[in-house]
């Protein structure tokens, strides 16, 4: 992959690990974030999938009610590269105290005037991860966005950083495949379902890459499910992980 790796785990450095040229991109596509006709449709298509991976892991992880339907009242909850606020929206329905974090200034600001429109109250930061001094929050969210990173370990230590010692984090990122370079970004980049010049697929990062950055930072990796694409079902959970996948990781033992 290209992006620079660093030895050691950074404990709040600041450093940059977004590409300037990647939040231009997706800041660009701000005003049509919440558009589920849009550029970002396709974000709209997955993020039920998401959610309900998610929902699942919060309950076996905090051995919650599967009918609470507010299962992270009390907590605390971050989502980094949060964009517009399609996943920090659930987060905070769903009773968490929510922290958004966007290196795109214009998805910040999207982000809080629709949270302000729909009556719900979540913080919205904008700038690099490492730079904000934010504590440690109950789960640790982080969709989409480390095929955008420059340092894949160094960002991964940054939402370490900011996980409660018996925290939650989730992530969901495509795999590096035949399958999702010709999906992904022959096919759905190139008939206009992601925006062209969203992936590059260099930068994807496999299942097994992924494992093995969060366990030279301490983080123990859950077994992955895959997010697969098929005519009758459309996008689903599912053992196939060629396309993209989603994750949790929790602290080592």
């Amino acid at each position: 992959m290209s992006d620079a790796t660093t030895d050691k785990p950074s404990n709040t450095s600041g450093g940059q690990t977004i590409r300037p040229e990647e939040a231009a991109h997706f800041g660009k596509l701000a005003k049509e974030w919440w558009d589920p006709k849009g550029s970002s449709a396709m974000l709209h298509k997955l993020n039920p999938v998401r959610l309900a991976f998610l929902r699942d892991a919060i309950d076996v992880h905090w051995a919650g009610d599967v009918r609470n339907a507010r299962p992270l009242a009390g907590k605390s909850a971050l989502d980094v590269g949060c964009g517009a606020g399609l996943l920090a929206e659930p987060l905070a329905r769903m009773g968490a105290q929510v922290t958004g974090v966007d290196a795109a200034p214009e998805n910040v600001a999207a982000a809080s005037v629709h949270a302000e429109g729909v009556g719900l109250d979540i913080r919205y930061i904008a700038g690099e991860i490492g730079a904000q001094d934010l504590g440690k929050f109950d789960l640790v969210t982080s969709m989409e966005v480390i095929e955008h990173v420059a340092d894949k370990r160094r960002f991964l230590s940054e939402l370490a950083v900011r996980l409660a010692d018996d925290g939650l984090m989730v992530l969901s990122t495509p795999n590096r495949t035949p399958q999702s370079r010709l999906l992904m970004i022959g096919a759905a980049e190139g008939v206009g379902l992601i925006p062209k010049g969203t992936h590059h697929w260099d930068d994807f990062i496999t299942p097994e890459e992924l494992g093995e950055l969060l366990g030279s930072i301490g983080l123990e990796m859950g077994e992955p499910s895959g997010i697969a694409f098929s005519p009758m079902k459309g996008l689903h959970l599912s053992g196939d992980l060629s396309l993209n996948y989603i994750v949790t990781a929790r602290r080592a033992d």
